[in-house]
């Protein structure tokens, strides 16, 4: 029974192509026309695709218009897809999850939402989720996340309020992560791994080299010693951080580092030693 009402599903799907590109709406348990509202819903493992994108979600939803030009035959667009429920969508750079999808294909403007968040897992494993949205501009090969965004690999973490991904295609013809901006609406992007916590105002992910930018007023911070300067690089295969400054600022790059003393390193105390070990800071300015 269910084999039959997706072959159903896929004919009246057919019967309906969208202009220029052709979406395609297929459901396990059945579609609906509504003639009056002018939409079909689709429901059960609903799938709609569109050139090399596949959108599945529980149940989808498609708003259409009718158009005829002069002694044309009337053709049917589809203008508006809304997608609820275990969204799915699939291009040839990454996966993008959420609970609820809005795609206008008037502005090629496609909305993912996600409670608590939405997410987008790229094809070489990185992960970057939203708590507000995920904007997608197909056409433009560009997504925003919005809210408290977090991008994630094996090794290290950022943070931040809003990251702009742009997509291009290498020389074999195949779209791939180009680039990433990233901003804070606190002035603070931070990347967070094992060998420290860096932060600054604004920065960008550089993917095809593995490093991540941060721009003014960066501060580096490796277990409570600190360097401050206008830029730093962090090599997120390896985990370092490297602190410069601008020479058009007149600044210089300023630390301050913990000496511990040798009682500390030792970690073994007398029982009746209570005294705790002395810290000593310098503040060093380097050139």
């Amino acid at each position: 029974m269910q084999k039959s009402a997706y072959f159903l599903a896929l004919t009246i799907a057919l019967a309906f192509p969208a202009h220029a590109e052709d979406i395609r709406l297929t459901a396990d348990d059945k579609v609906e026309w509504h003639q009056n509202e002018q939409k079909m819903v689709a429901v059960g493992n609903a799938i709609a695709t569109k050139k090399d994108m596949n959108i599945r979600a529980d149940q989808m939803t498609a708003f259409y218009e009718s158009s005829k030009k002069g002694g044309e035959k009337a053709r049917t667009n589809i203008r508006d897809v809304h997608a609820q429920g275990g969204v799915v969508i699939t291009s040839p750079t990454a996966k993008a999850y959420g609970d609820t999808m809005d795609y206008n294909l008037i502005t090629d403007v496609m909305v993912l939402q996600g409670e608590p968040v939405s997410k987008i897992l790229t094809n070489d494993g990185k992960t970057i989720t939203a708590t507000d949205n995920i904007t997608y501009y197909p056409s433009e090969n560009k997504a925003i996340a919005f809210g408290d965004v977090i991008a994630k690999n094996d090794d290290s973490t950022i943070y931040s309020n809003k990251m702009v991904s742009y997509f291009t295609q290498n020389s074999e013809g195949q779209s791939e992560l180009d680039k990433v901006e990233i901003y804070s609406d606190n002035n603070e992007v931070r990347i967070v791994n094992d060998q420290a916590i860096v932060t600054g105002e604004q920065g960008v992910y550089l993917p095809k080299i593995n490093k991540v930018r941060l721009y003014r007023n960066v501060v580096i911070n490796q277990d409570g010693n600190i360097l401050k300067g206008d830029f730093a690089e962090t090599d997120l295969k390896t985990g370092i951080s490297r602190v410069l400054s601008d020479k058009k600022s007149g600044k210089r790059v300023s630390g301050i580092f913990i000496e511990k003393d040798k009682a500390e390193k030792e970690q073994q105390l007398p029982a009746d030693n209570t005294a705790a070990p002395e810290n000593k800071s310098t503040d060093w300015n380097l050139k």
